[in-house]
């Protein structure tokens, strides 16, 4: 059980399987690892902080300046809903009090679900080839889903794509450029993000 390499197939009773051998294992447990790191642990409260302030701790007001990160926390306002009658100073302040109130969450909500491909990685057990078929339950299908769309938000913005077209373009890419191998990924983390949205779809 584990269907086509590169996929996910529906498990009976719910969730979602898919086999992988050796070297993809080792390439998806690197990005999300890479994830980590990107994301960063965010302004974690003390131990004996209040939990309640905690809650309500403040995030940056800002967007961040590197393109990966301005993709996975974007603005909430200013967006293709903005329209021209929107005043871009009320939009901004909008953006900026939103993301001090949300981003540490969404900062919290996203490393979990790099950590939970990690850790889900992290317990298979290879068969004699290194390959091995990974089982998810609902929940783990839902975060790797999160951290799978994550992951290819943030190569498209190393890659500087923003529309599907382009990723017709990149993929006649000759072998010897040096995008290639990430193209390969993203594209790759496409059919894993798609196979496994269908299996959530009753």
């Amino acid at each position: 059980m584990g269907g086509h390499p590169g996929t996910f197939v529906p498990l009976d009773g719910g969730g979602a399987a898919a086999a992988f051998d050796e070297i993809e294992i080792s390439i998806l447990r690197s990005l999300a690892v890479q994830l980590l790191e990107l994301i960063g642990p965010g302004d974690e409260p003390a131990e004996d902080a209040d939990p309640l302030a905690a809650l309500f701790a403040e995030g940056p007001s800002e967007p961040p300046s590197d393109p990966a990160l301005a993709r996975l926390f974007p603005d909430a306002y200013g967006g293709p809903g903005a329209t021209e009658t929107d005043d871009p100073e009320e939009l901004r302040a909008h953006s900026a009090e939103f993301r001090r109130f949300t981003e540490n969450d969404l900062r919290t909500r996203k490393r979990e679900d790099a950590l939970a491909v990690v850790r889900s990685l992290d317990a298979l057990t290879p068969g004699g080839d290194g390959g091995a078929v990974l089982e998810l339950d609902g929940e783990q299908s839902l975060r790797w889903l999160g951290a799978l769309n994550d992951l290819r938000l943030t190569i498209a913005a190393r890659l500087e794509i923003s529309e599907d077209d382009q990723v017709e373009e990149l993929y006649r890419l000759p072998d010897e450029d040096p995008r290639k191998p990430m193209v390969m990924a993203y594209l790759w983390l496409g059919g894993l993000q798609e196979t496994l949205v269908e299996t959530l779809t009753p």
